[in-house]
């Protein structure tokens, strides 16, 4: 796709734009869709535009803006209110992009309009951004297309989408604490090994006596560091990157994801905020009238989590062969007997999606239970590992002079 600037003639005299498009024939077939008969048509860069164009580097280039959260929570709060109000589609979409303060959000719903007025629906043209509208979003918007009730699907999404930030924020906040409690840990590990043993060495070598093991690993370890220090950073540094391609793999994304729901203390915490997720994200889809079947492989598509996702996608396919979710939803392993006896009320009486909100509720409530816990949870695990830590050291730096002690006196 190039960028073209094109001058037209319409009704009311000369326009002036720009439009993105395979060539120029395409760009004047988009522009007698709209009623401009074409006079000048050209690529931006052209040398007979170069002229005009600024001679200022363009860092948008290097660094593009992204399209965040707090500007699709006010895309689809807003285009609910405009649409309740019975403001037309491209009219309200006109009227957000001038309002974007968000460049990306401003080029992202200029195309979307551009898209909606040569003739396409507005699912379909959401569908080209799957960077800002998700497969999850676009699914609603179809359906709301197919019910007539765009407004309460946009209303919908957008408390989905506050929840979505919402769970994001606590998961982040719950790995938080445990992360920076291990980070200092393997900081003062380092500066004991690079610091403090090294003026205890100068000290044993003027003991003239053998070391105990435990001593003689400290020092060891300690020189090591002081020595090849550039050798450990640099081992680190190749971790952290072959462990980022490990999980950007398929095999790798879905066995990481598996390990974090497995984690001490924090792991729950992640499963039930995901499972939370799911359950609301799939509540939405039933309320909306999507079919279970359908409405289970969006969720299973949307979940961050590949092997929560993994396990959706089995419930679907068991639903698909004519077991019921409940049956489908024991197999996969996920859920508690509470979460179960739920599932089964809600298949009962036909209200499966008010039970499935039940549900998310539920996991919402016991992960910021967690969350208010984690401090008094992580507490014992830090000071069983720090005693460990502190036995060492003082078994390594005590010992000999302990050893030294005792000779003396026998002397």
């Amino acid at each position: 796709m190039a960028e073209f600037v094109y001058s037209g003639r319409t009704a009311d005299g000369i326009v002036n734009g720009t439009l993105d498009a395979p060539n120029a024939s395409a760009v004047a077939d988009l522009l007698a869709a709209r009623g401009v008969t074409p006079l000048d048509i050209r690529e931006s860069d052209s040398p007979s535009n170069a002229e005009g164009l600024s001679r200022e580097i363009d860092l948008s280039r290097y660094f593009p803006p992204k399209v965040e959260t707090v500007d699709l929570l006010l895309f689809s709060r807003q285009l609910n209110i405009l649409m309740r109000s019975g403001v037309p589609i491209l009219r309200a979409l006109a009227g957000l992009t001038e309002s974007a303060t968000n460049v990306a959000m401003k080029n992202t719903l200029t195309e979307v309009r551009r898209s909606l007025e040569s003739g396409l629906d507005l699912s379909t043209s959401l569908m080209s951004h799957p960077k800002v509208f998700d497969t999850f979003y676009v699914s609603m918007v179809r359906v709301g297309e197919m019910t007539g009730r765009l407004d309460d699907i946009f209303i919908r999404l957008f408390k989905h989408i506050e929840f979505e930030q919402f769970m994001r924020q606590q998961v982040k906040a719950a790995l938080r604490y445990p992360s920076f409690v291990m980070i200092a840990m393997f900081v003062a590990v380092g500066v004991i090994n690079a610091f403090v043993i090294p003026a205890f060495a100068t000290v044993f070598k003027g003991f003239n006596a053998e070391l105990p093991w435990m001593t003689k690993l400290l020092l060891a370890t300690s020189e090591f560091t002081v020595n090849y220090w550039w050798i450990i950073l640099g081992a680190i540094a190749a971790m952290v990157f072959l462990f980022q391609r490990w999980v950007a793999t398929k095999a790798g994304k879905f066995i990481w994801d598996r390990t974090k729901l497995n984690i001490p203390v924090a792991g729950k915490i992640v499963r039930k905020a995901m499972l939370s997720r799911f359950a609301r994200s799939f509540a939405l889809a039933l309320k909306s009238g999507v079919p279970v079947a359908q409405a289970l492989g969006v969720v299973a598509a949307t979940v961050e989590n590949s092997y929560i996702s993994h396990k959706v996608e089995g419930i679907r396919e068991s639903v698909e062969r004519g077991e019921t979710i409940l049956r489908s939803a024991a197999l996969s392993g996920i859920f508690t007997p509470v979460v179960l006896q739920m599932i089964a009320v809600g298949e009962e009486t036909g209200a499966i999606d008010e039970l499935m909100e039940e549900v998310a509720d539920l996991y919402t409530n016991e992960v910021e239970y967690e969350l208010k816990t984690l401090g008094a949870q992580i507490e014992p695990i830090m000071i069983v590992f720090m005693g460990i830590l502190v036995l060492i050291l003082a078994m390594g730096v005590f010992l000999p002079v302990w050893d030294l002690g005792r000779t003396a006196f026998k002397k």
